[in-house]
């Protein structure tokens, strides 16, 4: 199932067997290199006292009105995921930051994200810019992503269809089709 991101944050988290609230869906930490969701952190009030703790993709078991783990127990300290300490140290991020072409030009900031849910893949970026959404960028788009900005493909300009056949009157086609040419003999046709 594909999500955008604005429409999971803030959804409640659920044991398997249970309907209380663990906890509340924040924010995604995101490889950026490989342009996966490693997990989200996780607002709750019991976890350390007050603060946020964090669940992996992989202990996340269903997406829907609320996200389902198999237990509270799958919750943790980033920290302690030593494969995560250079993620959490890494000035690189993909939402909220500047998206830039190739050569330059500002296309806006990212405000959304898109991914699989069963991949944890980014598939879409949603830029915005003054106050209003642009263009949805594929993350295929995506060359490098950099502490400053993500760094995306420039947009191919397109040719209308009609610019680039040549253009033939109708007239000229159906005179080639009513009048064919009759090839002239030759004089130096065959002499015996």
């Amino acid at each position: 199932m594909h999500l955008r991101f604005s429409t999971a944050k803030g959804l409640p988290i659920v044991e398997e067997d249970g309907d209380e609230a663990l906890g509340w869906l924040g924010d995604p930490l995101i490889d950026p290199d490989r342009g996966i969701i490693e997990g989200f952190f996780i607002r709750t009030p019991e976890f350390m006292g007050e603060g946020e703790a964090f669940c992996t993709m992989a202990d996340i078991l269903r997406w829907g009105t609320r996200v389902t783990v198999s237990h509270a127990h799958v919750f943790t300290d980033p920290t302690d995921i030593i494969r995560l300490r250079t993620l959490l140290s890494d000035p690189r991020t993909l939402l909220w930051q500047k998206i830039r072409t190739e050569r330059g030009a500002t296309i806006g900031r990212c405000k959304d994200i898109q991914f699989d849910t069963e991949s944890a893949k980014i598939t879409w970026l949603f830029p915005k810019r003054f106050f209003r959404f642009g263009t949805a960028i594929p993350a295929t788009e995506i060359i490098e992503v950099r502490p400053e900005a993500i760094i995306v493909r420039d947009p191919q300009a397109t040719l209308p269809v009609e610019a680039e056949k040549e253009k033939v009157s109708p007239l000229e086609v159906l005179q080639e089709i009513a009048e064919p040419t009759m090839p002239t003999p030759s004089r130096t046709a065959h002499r015996h």
